[in-house]
């Protein structure tokens, strides 16, 4: 997140920014949400971590937040308690790996897209940004509304089709 926020920042000074911090008070939390602000004219840019305090319970609706770009399929870090129950799959069921890592993150992946579009009446872009979404394997385990996605392999072809549905 910080790498990130650096390298956006030096490439954009101009665009305002804002990034979660660990341990954040409530009232650090309110303030980060109300930074969103629907009536604001210029942009503002949030970094958080995917899976983190800001991934479910918030509703940031109309235009307060137009899109998301999630880096990553959301995999958790390895451990001991994961590793058990990927070895509890493999013997029961097989493909273990899938159900103590692959689908866990690919739900931090569908919540913190849910953040975007929140309602019938709402639009917004989500950029999931990771070859491995257009594997087979994550293919059959995302929502059958997000088979509209569009893979994009240059900047030049993103900013085009990020022109072309704000304008339609």
């Amino acid at each position: 997140l910080t790498e990130a926020m650096e390298i956006f920042t030096k490439k954009y000074p101009k665009i305002a920014v804002t990034a979660q911090s660990r341990s954040m008070s409530e009232k650090a939390k309110t303030d980060f949400l109300a930074s969103f602000d629907d009536k604001k004219e210029e942009t503002l840019v949030g970094f958080c971590v995917l899976g983190g305090s800001f991934s479910e319970g918030i509703d940031l609706r109309g235009e307060r937040l137009i899109g998301a770009m999630i880096v990553g399929v959301g995999l958790p870090t390895i451990s001991t308690e994961l590793n058990i129950i990927k070895e509890h799959f493999d013997k029961t069921r097989e493909n273990g790996y899938a159900y103590a890592y692959t689908y866990p993150g690919m739900n931090k992946v569908m919540q913190a897209a849910g953040r975007v579009i929140r309602s019938d009446d709402e639009r917004g872009v989500v950029l999931l940004v990771d070859d491995r979404f257009a594997t087979p394997e994550y293919q059959m385990i995302m929502p059958e509304y997000w088979s509209h996605m569009k893979y994009i392999t240059s900047a030049r072809d993103l900013l085009d089709e990020v022109t072309k549905f704000w304008k339609n």
